[in-house]
């Protein structure tokens, strides 16, 4: 049996084709007994809008697109989780593309979403301020998540880095750690930045007489099990590993299990955000809701899409201690596992 056409329901209908598509996108100007007729007409026949043409129509594509820095890890899926649950409650789909450079090809890759989508959402913090206002069509609404603060007339959401950090070293330190090294993020990445930042401030505020170490890392497991080897080849004192996030504090963590290394009795290990893997592991960190940080970019976007106020503001949100297994207090065996607010 043929699909059901938009002539199909105009004709059981008795109406115009205009007025089908008029009621059926939900247009003022169609009378409600015409409204119930066209709804009627086309639930009897079973009729579908095309998308594509629904989207011309309104001069909408009721899609959405995301810009991250990788679509691989579990960080990445628990954001995009998020967005995709909002945005399909309000009728949109993401259109995904990810940009690891600031290199043409990341530009191309940007304006390639006009014209495709009805909003950006842009998480690229490893991006320049220059590059980004460069390559972005004006006319696109646009969300950054943790973008240069350099731009400030598009509406942006922002991790409180420095509070969280704080936060940790506080808890590390009356824990009785002292020496606690920080795996840094990739140069250039907001994140990473202001997470140094974070972390020399909380030192000088909990413990002003230890020098902070700070060792090169890229947010892998990898570079995670790469920290551990500069520690113990260069006999870095420590007796904590803060990682700013947690697949470089897992891979700590295996490195220190690997060499038999005691955790947290030798060495005590944290991370940052909080993924599915670290909660499995029993990682101390800092949960940064992920996901709901996601939803709260769709709600934001499609509130300016649909005739919101023009809110640039820069919407902060803190960030929560949770205490596991790799940090229990030195003076005792393990500590039980808490969480506290940031």
């Amino acid at each position: 049996m043929a699909e059901a056409t938009i002539r199909d329901v105009a004709r059981r209908a008795q109406v115009s084709i205009a007025s089908v598509s008029r009621a059926l996108n939900g247009l003022g100007n169609v009378r409600q007994e015409t409204r119930e007729r066209v709804i009627a007409a086309a639930a009897e026949l079973g009729y579908v809008p095309h998308a594509g043409a629904r989207s011309l129509s309104l001069a909408r594509a009721h899609a959405v697109g995301v810009v991250l820095p990788d679509l691989h890890g579990e960080f990445f899926s628990e954001f995009v989780r998020g967005m995709d649950r909002e945005a399909s409650r309000h009728g949109y789909v993401l259109l995904l593309s990810n940009i690891h450079d600031e290199s043409e090809q990341a530009a191309n890759a940007l304006r390639a979403m006009r014209g495709r989508v009805d909003g950006l959402i842009v998480m690229a913090p490893h991006l320049g301020a220059e590059m980004l206002r460069t390559a972005l069509p004006p006319t696109l609404p646009s969300l950054f998540i943790n973008g240069p603060e350099e731009i400030d007339d598009r509406p942006t959401l922002r991790l409180d880095n420095v509070g969280a950090m704080d936060a940790m070293v506080a808890h590390l330190v009356a824990n009785g750690h002292r020496r606690i090294v920080h795996v840094a993020g990739p140069e250039g990445n907001v994140d990473a930045r202001e997470r140094v930042v974070g972390y020399r401030a909380a030192m000088a505020r909990h413990a002003p007489d230890v020098e902070p170490v700070i060792l090169a890392g890229d947010f892998s497991e990898e570079g995670g099990e790469a920290a551990i080897r500069t520690i113990r080849e260069n006999a870095i004192p420590c007796d904590a590993v803060f990682a700013a996030n947690d697949m470089m504090a897992i891979g700590c963590l295996q490195a220190l299990k690997a060499a038999g290394i005691d955790v947290p009795g030798g060495i005590a290990v944290a991370g940052f955000d909080d993924v599915p893997l670290a909660r499995y592991l029993g990682v101390t960190t800092v949960r940064v809701r992920i996901a709901e940080m996601g939803a709260r970019a769709i709600e934001r976007l499609i509130d300016l899409l649909e005739g919101g106020p023009a809110d640039v503001r820069a919407e902060r949100h803190g960030a929560e201690l949770v205490v596991r297994d790799t940090t229990a207090a030195r003076a005792r065996p393990q500590a039980s596992s808490r969480e506290e607010p940031c």
